[in-house]
């Protein structure tokens, strides 16, 4: 299958999963967060749209990205969205949405060790 020809919100969606997955075991595991309510807390710190669109562009100011993933991040960036959430602004929430297609590309593409990169990049903040 070319990834090219895949729709970048397919990607967003899955990247929102690997994202999410990826910060609640760094939460449980490294962190060692003992319960389910100041899980939730600090997981907004890194999986709110607010958070992401944060690290999407200290990522971009880093040179962090190939210029394919700056490919995928343009198109999810671009697509043109109807909606958003309410508390958050169209373009944060499109930047948020962009390092979740990068994250859904980078799987498909089956690069899981660039996956552990960026999220140790996100972590170490």
């Amino acid at each position: 299958m070319d990834l090219n020809t895949i729709n970048v919100l397919v990607f967003a969606y899955l990247g929102d999963t690997i994202y999410e997955d990826y910060i609640r075991k760094y939460l449980i595991l490294d962190k060692k967060i003992p319960n389910v309510s100041d899980l939730q807390k600090e997981s907004i710190n890194y999986v709110s749209a607010k958070s992401q669109a944060r690290y999407l562009n200290m990522l971009i100011e880093k040179d962090f990205f190939t210029e394919e993933e700056l490919s995928i991040i343009r198109r999810a960036r671009n697509y043109k969205s109807k909606s958003h959430p309410k508390n958050c602004d169209i373009v944060t929430y499109k930047h948020a949405t962009a390092l979740e297609a990068v994250i859904g590309f980078m799987e498909l593409s089956n690069n899981h060790s660039r996956i552990n990169e960026l999220m140790k990049h996100i972590l170490e903040v």
